[in-house]
């Protein structure tokens, strides 16, 4: 099985080569705003590494190996430089990710508090605001040919080990999202990846409450389609409102999720329900490839892998609707097969593509 999956990987992976080479000549930046699941160390940095502790975790992700940033920022030859490495004169040629672990969409915050206290962590707002304000201070726009990224929402939705009362309506994370892609678009930003969420109700997490809870499950899941259909019609009104030359790329995570989760033996996994890792014993799975979930809530690489590769995807369009939204393409599960044993195979190797 293992060596159908790397020959798989190893045929498409030749068929993405022309959609890389098209997406590397598009962009001269990257900046990223959400939460965990795009952080690739600025609440490891924060918490003086101390969430998420790596190992079992990998350098500073919420994963063990690599996140979608990491791939998807390799494959189009940038290496945008941490937000919380600025003060120590970090330059950030290449972009900024703004992205922290714990952060909603508003100033709340969702994270653990750490051995040495309180830890004030961003949210989506803050997080934008961060880019924004400095720009209008100086009277400057944003990089034109920039991508920015925003995926948020999940925490403001799912159990937490803070006080934050999740949402159990899509009004304010919508109205918040939809804040955020204003203040981006005043500023001068041009083309805005904009992602949306997997079924919440389907995590360990909320699989685990649920046990104690029922209902929990649909209760979330309905909420997710809720969000998800709010945020659809939230791009169609925002692309038709936003100066002509606004791009606005939707990713559609929510369906690969379902795929996988409808047809798990087709992506090369076992266990889509537990996760590999188990926090409080510090005992990991031995086969993570064949994992959806690492922890209670975040994916493994190889599935990051492929919302990579759904991501680079939307970005290669081929159809454009008049320059405005472009609808994410769902590989089939015999392509995305081929994108998770890529994953796979990036799970052993430490190093992550960057520009040279």
């Amino acid at each position: 099985m293992k060596t159908q999956i790397a020959a798989t990987g190893l045929v498409f992976f030749s068929l993405m080569l022309p959609l890389k080479a098209n997406a590397v000549e598009l962009f001269s930046k990257m900046y990223i705003f959400g939460d965990s699941l795009s952080d690739q160390g600025n609440l490891f940095n924060t918490t003086a590494e101390q969430i998420p502790l790596s190992p079992p975790y990998f350098e500073g992700r919420f994963s063990n190996g690599p996140n979608w940033v990491d791939y998807l920022a390799g494959d189009l030859e940038l290496n945008p430089t941490l937000f919380t490495t600025l003060g120590s004169g970090a330059i950030p040629t290449e972009g900024i990710n703004f992205a922290f672990g714990g952060s909603t969409t508003g100033t709340e915050e969702t994270a653990p508090v750490t051995s040495s206290g309180l830890v004030v962590l961003p949210g989506l707002q803050p997080q934008i605001d961060a880019f924004t304000v400095p720009l209008i201070q100086a009277g400057q726009s944003a990089d034109p040919d920039a991508l920015y990224i925003v995926w948020a929402g999940a925490n403001d939705y799912l159990p937490n080990q803070r006080n934050f009362e999740p949402f159990t309506e899509p009004d304010t994370t919508l109205a918040n999202l939809s804040d955020a892609l204003q203040d981006l678009t005043d500023v001068g930003a041009k083309n805005i990846m904009v992602v949306n969420l997997p079924d919440l109700g389907n995590t360990p997490i909320a699989l685990g409450v649920d046990g104690r809870i029922p209902g929990t499950t649909d209760a979330l899941n309905t909420l997710t389609e809720d969000h998800n259909s709010g945020l659809s019609e939230l791009l169609d009104q925002f692309s038709q409102t936003a100066d002509s030359d606004v791009n606005i790329i939707p990713v559609d995570v929510n369906s690969i999720f379902k795929e996988i989760l409808a047809q798990p033996t087709e992506f090369g996994l076992t266990n889509v329900t537990t996760p590999c890792l188990n926090i409080p014993a510090q005992f990991v799975c031995e086969n993570p490839e064949e994992f959806l979930f690492w922890d209670l809530q975040h994916p493994t690489t190889g599935i990051y892998r492929i919302i990579a590769d759904l991501a680079l995807s939307a970005l290669n369009d081929p159809h454009p609707d008049n320059n405005h939204s472009h609808p994410a393409h769902v590989p089939e599960p015999a392509m995305a097969l081929g994108l998770f044993a890529l994953g796979a195979l990036g799970i052993g190797s430490k190093g992550i593509r960057k520009k040279e």
